[in-house]
């Protein structure tokens, strides 16, 4: 019986003529006897074929109470190229801590054992790695020429979260928890250092933190179909998920999601030496205009959400409620669209954001509360005018504190 942390089987299996990096591609399982063989021939006739660079195949059993581990040590035994390392407790995060901390590959990589994704993506996955254009690569379900198949369920689910990920922290990726990822192992270890989750939010937690610290993050749309047999609990997980995002936004607002050791990407030059660096500058009457369209389409929203929770809330709650769901689309649309130039520590702008969305809610709140102390029982009508009034009042004021605020040190150079 191997120990936990102890190796089996040996590696440095090649493809063709040409490599030009190691890769470690790693599978995490917890009772898949059965899955396991199949996986393993089907991703080892791959790479041996098709993949361009010398290999690893990395099985982790974690902590499996079936005969995971024995099937997986016949395997190594019995395929070249394939390794099993074993562990004493469940997790996916943990299983892809220890296993690529523990690697000695230039690249990592982990998929699922169901094969739910194509693997004609896994040299897109790596390709960008190798050469030093990126540091992270990620399979998209949801990306642009993707190709999934699953039930709605499950999709409606997982666009929702990833929604949620880009409204709350401003993320650049599409699809966090596609079991399809991969790293340059000088980058990632820093960042192993830095993840506190140990199962399934480990990989949101890790783009997240790459994102925050200045990594370029690869997508590659991927052709998926859903498995049935899947192990997730929706509603514990979903739980998890939002705690997460909630502790990882506070770090960043802390400072406690810098990762000092990783190595830095030199600022982008022109390489021409009478070519000048295109900056993304807006000035002030786009800054306006933008804003208003925005400020718009928000209002009538709160307005339309206030309406329909009203019916079931008290108005505080109700003009809270509504509040906060246009807030996350109306400051990252301001962030994207509004101040183009806008860089900076993306922790440090939702915290402002925060700040300034207090304001506003105090001001909005406090107005419904003084028409309710003149007037007896006001109807639904006058309730939504003197929402629409302050509310028109309170984004003025919301966007002079955003310009000159908020994005007033991020890099942005406004001009009237």
């Amino acid at each position: 019986m191997i120990a936990p942390g102890e190796r089996a089987g040996s590696g440095g299996a090649r493809g063709p003529a040409g490599r030009t990096a190691t890769v470690d591609v790693v599978i995490p399982v917890y009772n898949e006897e059965r899955s396991l063989p199949g996986c393993v021939r089907v991703l080892h006739e791959y790479l041996s074929e098709q993949f361009p660079f010398e290999w690893t195949i990395t099985v982790v059993d974690n902590a499996s109470t079936d005969a995971t581990h024995q099937v997986a040590t016949e395997l190594a035994e019995a395929t070249e190229g394939v390794r099993v390392l074993r562990l004493d407790r469940k997790g996916r995060g943990l299983a892809l801590r220890t296993a690529w901390g523990w690697s000695d590959a230039d690249i990592v990589v982990y998929m699922d054992v169901d094969l739910s994704t194509g693997l004609d993506a896994l040299l897109p996955l790596v390709a960008p790695l190798s050469n030093g254009h990126s540091d992270v690569a990620i399979g998209s379900r949801l990306a642009a020429g993707s190709r999934t198949v699953r039930g709605p369920k499950r999709e409606l689910i997982s666009r929702c979260y990833n929604w949620l990920i880009r409204m709350s922290h401003g993320a650049g990726f599409t699809d966090a928890q596609c079991g399809f990822k991969a790293a340059r192992t000088d980058v990632v270890r820093p960042l192993l250092a830095h993840l506190e989750d140990d199962s399934w939010f480990f990989d949101t937690e890790l783009l997240l933190l790459a994102e925050h610290n200045g990594l370029r993050v690869h997508e590659v749309p991927v052709d998926w179909v859903e498995d049935t047999d899947t192990r997730v609990h929706v509603a514990s997980t979903a739980l998890d998920d939002l705690r997460g995002l909630v502790r990882v936004a506070r770090n960043k607002a802390s400072g406690a999601a810098k990762v000092t050791e990783l190595p830095r990407r030199p600022e982008p030059a022109p390489i021409h030496p009478d070519a000048v660096l295109a900056r993304r500058e807006t000035g002030l009457l786009w800054q306006v205009l933008s804003f208003a369209v925005i400020g718009v389409l928000s209002t009538a929203a709160n307005l339309a959400l206030y309406a329909l929770f009203r019916t079931v809330w008290p108005l505080l709650l109700a003009n809270f409620a509504a509040l906060t769901i246009t807030t996350l689309f109306n400051t990252e649309a301001n962030r994207r669209l509004t101040f183009l130039g806008a860089r900076g520590s993306t922790g440090r702008v939702h915290f402002q954001g925060l700040l300034v969305f207090a304001l506003y809610y105090a001001f909005t709140s406090g107005a419904l509360l003084t028409l309710h102390a003149l007037v007896a029982r006001p109807s639904t009508a006058l309730e939504l005018g003197v929402l629409l009034v302050s509310s028109a009042i309170g984004t003025a004021g919301r966007f002079v504190l955003l310009r000159g605020w908020v994005f007033k040190h991020t890099g942005r150079k406004a001009s009237a």
